[in-house]
């Protein structure tokens, strides 16, 4: 009697991991192909790729390296 009480405790995770699982094959099914739609997109897509980049020709911000030490410093305050 009380191993069935114990076992009683398992029951919600067992019920949320087939809950889980039902949900994962159901998200991971193959989609249906419309090839109206996927044509389209796949003009967006390759429009959207033989774009030229806004960044192109503007000049990176120079990167300031800080010497890390592996040590963690708190500035120390002046006039203290």
């Amino acid at each position: 009697m009380v191993v069935v009480e114990i076992l009683w405790w398992l029951a919600p995770a067992g019920v949320a991991t087939v809950i889980a699982m039902a949900w994962a094959s159901w998200a991971g099914r193959p989609g249906r192909d419309d090839p109206v739609r996927s044509e389209a997109a796949y003009e967006r897509f390759a429009a959207a790729m033989a774009k030229e980049h806004p960044a192109v020709g503007r000049p990176r911000p120079p990167t300031q390296r800080d010497r890390s030490t592996g040590i963690a410093v708190r500035p120390s305050r002046r006039g203290d």
